[in-house]
């Protein structure tokens, strides 16, 4: 199915809510501003194949020119306006973007960007100045009826980057029509009961990979999308009972968020509507996702999969809590965790997980990082370690970068996390590897303390302590330090690299 369907059978039904106004675009508009910014894209001389790449709020363009892109056949770069003007103009290059849109309120960000572009076209969605055309009124002079030669397109996105510079993702076009059935959709569908009755809370920014697939595919089964600016945890229980939420997708570090709201907050609004609750990302540690069941009920649904997508694990929430920790069964591809020699390891032995059979993909302009993802037999990794059990469940130990080796010992700082994030006195922690003379490296924890909280030596005490007693003293954070904020996405994927490169010795 594709929007353009249900626009047929249901042009009136909402297919786009936005959560701080209230405004709301039916199926019928949608395809229609869809269809007249597909001609403009063809006017611009743009063809099968093309990249053209936006700087969007969460906002309805987001859809216009996400639908308006797909049922042209071209690439859609998302980029993340919390980037500088030169990582944007980098993108820009990498991608070979022939157009950029801007949102209005990033249309100063994109002119910064494009002081090294002069030559590439670029538009704000509404409005216009010296550099930037005005989107909608040039679209608004087509038909709002479907281009001649419409075929499918897909995104063409960029790694968050934490822990390097961005990697493209270009997956192939897809070759069926415009309306042909994608792994999310199948996901949807048959795990989590999505259809047209689904009413579904985007909680995160829409330039990212999960966020904007979840969403537009909740859009091709004829569902309604629920659009927040920026994730709020006592505004999500807010929407979740004003629109009688059906399904919504988090980050483990939403959940930390919201379950950390005072227990009279938690129980004032009605989340009965609910009926997946479904999160990625990142591992979600076992007494939050525990203290999440307990609280919404048998709902809580997990995946792992990355912006690659050469893969992808599910389980319900009733095989995690017979499997408690592990992120699921292969859903698309095949599981294998191999050794450093690549040989394949028996279950329950810690490697590097790989998956064969998925979807092929490569990192644009950059063969080196593709073949560094692939082994000879073009299985593919994402870089994370784990192991799979004898039934075939994944268990995330942690990404392979950000092991610590101390003393000899292999520590997942994933794990540490995990346990002091549980911890009263504290809002958010990483952990990471700094050098030390004696043990090679060291485990330092870098904590938020709750606003409650006395950021004093008596704290860091009371955590090593409270990490001892679960973990033992070779885990133990040697160093605690404390922090107003962590570098965090808006998606709660953390940006380690800024952390190290604060606590790493200058260069000599």
């Amino acid at each position: 199915m594709h929007p353009a369907d249900h626009a047929a059978r249901h042009p009136h039904r909402p297919a786009l809510v936005l959560a701080e106004t209230g405004e709301t675009i039916s199926f019928g508009t949608l395809d229609a501003l869809s269809n007249q910014s597909a001609w403009q894209l063809r006017a611009l001389g743009l063809r099968r194949g093309d990249v053209v790449a936006t700087l969007f709020a969460n906002a309805p363009e987001v859809f216009v020119f996400g639908w308006a892109a797909q049922r042209s056949g071209l690439y859609q770069t998302a980029i993340s306006n919390k980037l500088s003007p030169r990582d944007i103009a980098y993108i820009l290059r990498d991608c070979g973007a022939r157009l950029l849109l801007a949102s209005p309120e990033h249309a100063e960000l994109a002119r910064t960007a494009l002081a090294e572009l002069p030559e590439l076209v670029a538009y704000r969605w509404t409005g216009s100045d010296d550099r930037l055309g005005d989107w909608r009124a040039a679209a608004s002079l087509h038909p709002q009826s479907p281009i001649a030669d419409e075929s499918a397109g897909t995104d063409l996105l960029y790694s968050s980057g934490t822990t390097g510079r961005p990697k493209g993702v270009k997956p192939a076009l897809p070759t069926g029509s415009i309306g042909a059935e994608t792994p999310l959709m199948r996901m949807g569908t048959t795990l989590y009961g999505m259809g047209e009755d689904t009413i579904y809370l985007s909680t995160s920014p829409l330039y990212h990979a999960a966020p904007l697939r979840w969403a537009m595919a909740v859009q091709q089964l004829g569902g309604t999308v629920v659009v927040m600016a920026r994730f709020d945890a006592e505004e999500t229980l807010r929407l979740i009972a004003r629109h009688r939420i059906t399904h919504a997708t988090f980050v483990p570090t939403h959940f930390v968020r919201m379950l950390k709201l005072p227990k009279a907050i938690r129980s004032a609004h009605d989340l009965s509507s609910l009926r997946a609750v479904v999160h990625a990302a990142a591992p979600c540690p076992v007494p939050v996702k525990q203290a999440m069941i307990d609280w919404v009920g048998p709902i809580v649904h997990e995946y792992y999969s990355g912006t690659e997508c050469c893969g992808i694990t599910a389980l319900s929430c009733a095989e995690w809590l017979e499997k408690p920790g592990s992120v699921g069964r292969a859903v698309l591809g095949k599981l294998h965790v191999l050794d450093e020699a690549g040989r394949e390891l028996p279950p329950g032995e810690t490697g590097a997980i790989f998956f064969s059979d998925g979807p092929v993909f490569e990192y644009l302009n950059d063969p080196t990082k593709t073949a560094e993802a692939h082994d000879a037999r073009g299985w593919a990794t994402l870089g994370d370690i784990g192991h799979v059990d004898a039934d075939g469940y994944l268990f995330l130990s942690d990404r392979k970068s950000f092991m610590i080796i101390s003393g000899g010992v292999n520590i997942y700082p994933q794990e540490i996390e995990n346990l002091l994030v549980t911890h009263p006195a504290v809002t958010d922690v990483a952990v990471i590897g700094v050098p030390c003379e004696e043990m090679g490296e060291m485990v330092l924890a870098v904590v938020q303390p709750a606003p409650s909280a006395i950021a004093d030596a008596a704290l860091v005490e009371e955590l090593r302590a409270f990490a001892r007693q679960e973990l033992g003293p070779v885990k133990t954070p040697r160093r605690i330090d404390f922090t107003d904020a962590l570098p965090r996405e808006p998606t709660g994927k953390l940006f380690k690299r800024l952390l190290r490169e604060r606590y790493m010795p200058p260069a000599v």
